[in-house]
């Protein structure tokens, strides 16, 4: 039997296979109220009808100073609940897994008129001068992470990934390059991660499903964190008890990062192998063979697909006819499947 689709649990959550949909952001809240629309609806089923074990939901704000774009998805109020529960339960008709990532975006905010972050640092010379945020202000972002879990929960899902890379907030409070902090959110790795430890306590108390954290586990710079401190900020949060570690990079501060297929890859596998964690591995992944290649391999416990999967919303169908590998076909598409 091919890896690709053999099923895995996660607390309560068994997934079907191991496709997951990496969240990317749609920008496509188009009143700006951070509600789920048409689109969305259309985006994420099709993707289930398709036949991925678990989608992710794209970056949703935690609160609208949150928000990447004024497109974002939101969750900061109780008023997202329903869409995104009807979203979900549309996903589940079609045997697909809902997780949803809970995210801020701190300095990375675009359409903010104050943005924040740990440090009043821009992210480039283009970029706003961030607020930097004091302890009372931290503990509000703290609480909006733990709300808007619970608004998870009430929508139905079935996991939630805490967004701590990418250069987005929590990011920000982890990385040397742009946490100059003195205080007890700054200084050694320790301290650095004392906003993400808060986050992930505070999300534990409001969610009983799957905790996944999506981390930049190479920030492309001598002076940033290194794999050591990867190594260390994994052992932390497998600790904390979450479940998985979604190994992405970059993003922290501009660089030119060189890609190619696998190219995030090693940290993954290091991350899994040395701290005993199970992973997901992202990025340029773009063929079943080489899914199947880092699961057999043991480099990896989930595949996360991005571009692959908004080219072909059946790319699990495709994945499966390169290793000789029979899945099941929705019930409408029986005719035309195999």
């Amino acid at each position: 039997m091919a890896k690709l689709f053999s099923p895995i649990t996660f607390k309560s959550m068994t997934l079907k296979n191991r496709i997951v949909m990496s969240p990317m952001c749609m920008y496509s809240s188009d009143n700006k109220d951070g509600k789920v629309t048409p689109f969305h609806m259309t985006h994420y089923i099709s993707r289930a009808v398709g036949q991925v074990g678990l989608i992710i939901i794209e970056a949703t704000a935690v609160e609208p100073a949150g928000r990447i774009t004024s497109g974002d998805l939101g969750i900061w109020n109780d008023e997202h609940i329903d869409g995104l529960k009807d979203l979900v339960n549309q996903l589940h008709e079609f045997g697909t897994k809902a997780g949803i990532q809970l995210a801020h975006a701190g300095r990375k905010a675009q359409d903010e008129e104050v943005i924040y972050a740990p440090s009043a640092l821009s992210f480039n010379e283009k970029s706003k001068e961030p607020t930097a945020l004091d302890t009372p202000s931290i503990q509000k972002v703290v609480e909006a992470f733990g709300s808007a879990a619970k608004r998870s929960e009430q929508a139905g899902f079935d996991m939630v990934e805490i967004h701590a890379a990418h250069g987005y907030l929590i990011n920000q409070f982890l990385s040397p390059l742009s946490n100059r902090r003195t205080d007890e959110y700054g200084g050694d790795r320790n301290n650095r991660f004392r906003l993400l430890r808060e986050v992930v306590e505070v999300v534990k108390q409001n969610f009983s499903g799957a905790i996944f954290v999506r981390i930049s586990a190479d920030e492309y710079h001598p002076d940033g964190n290194t794999l050591g401190d990867f190594l260390f900020y994994s052992q932390q949060l497998k600790d904390l008890g979450v479940d998985l570690i979604d190994c992405s990079s970059g993003g922290v501060v501009p660089t030119k990062i060189n890609v190619y297929p696998g190219y995030q890859i090693k940290q993954c596998e290091t991350i899994k192998q040395e701290v005993n964690i199970p992973t997901g591995a992202v990025g340029l992944i773009t063929t079943g063979i080489q899914a199947e290649e880092i699961l057999q391999n043991n480099r990896a416990d989930l595949i996360f697909i991005g571009r692959s999967l908004l080219k072909n919303p059946y790319w699990a169908k495709a994945a499966a006819d390169e290793l000789g590998y029979t899945i099941e076909p929705p019930k409408q598409y029986i005719r035309g499947w195999n």
